[in-house]
Formats: structure tokens, C-alpha cells, sequence
């Protein structure tokens, strides 16, 4: 009876200390959606094609944009912002395309969506909700290219040091690897279902 007891005991005191391990890791996670915005293009489809003419509308965008994306439009302010320009990266975008064949046309739209935890050269994003700017090539059923685009940290000749924008507990999150942070499962794990939950 005894062994069972401190067994429980045991079991009890691991859960506990495991949900104040994970309480301040989600906060963090939950800090950093909220300030992050993304840029996110989706190809027409996987061909070889269609992937080359993501990576040409890409360059184009952040070319013809180059105002805007410049790194200073915060998640918070770029629907204000970047909406009024959409028309005309659009027509960017679909002239790109036009000039090498290619007839599909371009949506570009600011709004909420949800990533998987994702992991760009020596920095990770947690899983969740992010405002993204989102372009969406033809019918939008290839593979994606994804960008931090405040703070700036992978966009084109961007120098920012991400510790300038994230606090010191949001830095151990973004600087860790979800191959040795378990943690990154499960706030993705909390946050894909809960996702699944607002889409209903």
C-alpha cells in the first residue's frame, strides 16, 4: 500500500513539475506569435515549373514591395499597411509570371494563419497562429517558401540580430531545436488542436 502511495506521490510531483516546465515555454511561444509577422507563398502545384516561378514571384514581391517589407511593419500593423498595397504586388506577381509563360493568377492576403513549428538555418518558430502575409500562386497546392518578415530575420540583405527583438525568454525558445526541446511537440500538438477547434 505504502509503495503505491509514494508511487502516486512520485507520479504526481513529475506531472507538476513537467506543467510548470512547460507553462512559461508556452508563454513564451505565445509572445512570439503575437509579434512576429510571416510572409508566406504558396507554388500553383510540386513541378519543377511551377516551384521555379514561386521563388521568381518571391523576388519579385520583395522587390516591388521593398518598402514595405524593409523590416519595420510590425504583425500588428500589417494588415493597415500592407492591404492597401495588394493590388499592386499582385500585379507585380502576375506580371513576373506572365514574362515566363505563365498564366495563373496571384491572391495575395493578410490574415491569421496557422503554421506547424517550423525551422529556418539557426532559429525555430513554434507552432500556431501567426499574422502571415500570404500569396497564393494559381491554386495554391504546392510546396510553400516562408519568411520571418518583422523582425527581420531572413528576409534579403537583412542584418538583425534576433536578440534586438525577442526577450531573453522568447531567445531560448527561438534559438532551440525541436530535436532536443520536446516541449515544441507538445505546444504544437495543444495549438493544432485548438486551431481544429476554431475552424469548426
Amino acid at each position: 500500500m505504502k509503495s503505491k502511495i509514494c508511487l502516486a506521490v512520485c507520479l504526481v510531483t513529475v506531472i507538476g513539475a513537467f506543467v510548470l516546465s512547460i507553462a512559461p515555454f508556452a508563454k513564451s511561444c505565445e509572445n512570439i506569435r503575437r509579434d512576429v509577422l510571416r510572409l508566406h507563398i504558396v507554388a500553383d502545384s510540386d513541378s519543377q515549373t511551377d516551384q521555379g516561378l514561386k521563388l521568381l514571384v518571391r523576388d519579385e514581391v520583395l522587390k516591388k514591395g521593398g518598402e514595405i517589407f524593409d523590416g519595420t511593419v510590425t504583425a500588428a500593423e500589417a494588415e493597415r499597411i500592407i492591404t492597401p498595397k495588394t493590388d499592386e504586388l499582385k500585379a507585380a506577381a502576375e506580371s513576373i509570371l506572365r514574362q515566363n509563360g505563365c498564366n495563373n493568377s496571384v491572391e495575395i492576403t493578410v490574415g491569421e494563419e496557422y503554421f506547424a513549428t517550423r525551422c529556418y538555418e539557426n532559429f525555430t518558430m513554434p507552432a500556431g497562429v501567426y499574422t502571415a502575409v500570404r500569396v497564393n500562386i494559381g491554386s495554391a497546392e504546392g510546396q510553400n517558401w516562408w519568411c520571418v518578415m518583422f523582425p527581420p530575420l531572413c528576409l534579403p540583405a537583412a542584418s538583425a540580430d534576433a536578440d534586438a527583438f525577442f526577450t531573453e525568454d522568447e531567445m531560448q525558445v527561438v534559438s532551440s531545436s525541436p530535436e532536443y526541446e520536446p516541449r515544441f511537440k507538445i505546444v504544437e500538438i495543444y495549438e493544432s488542436l485548438k486551431n481544429r477547434i476554431m475552424e469548426r
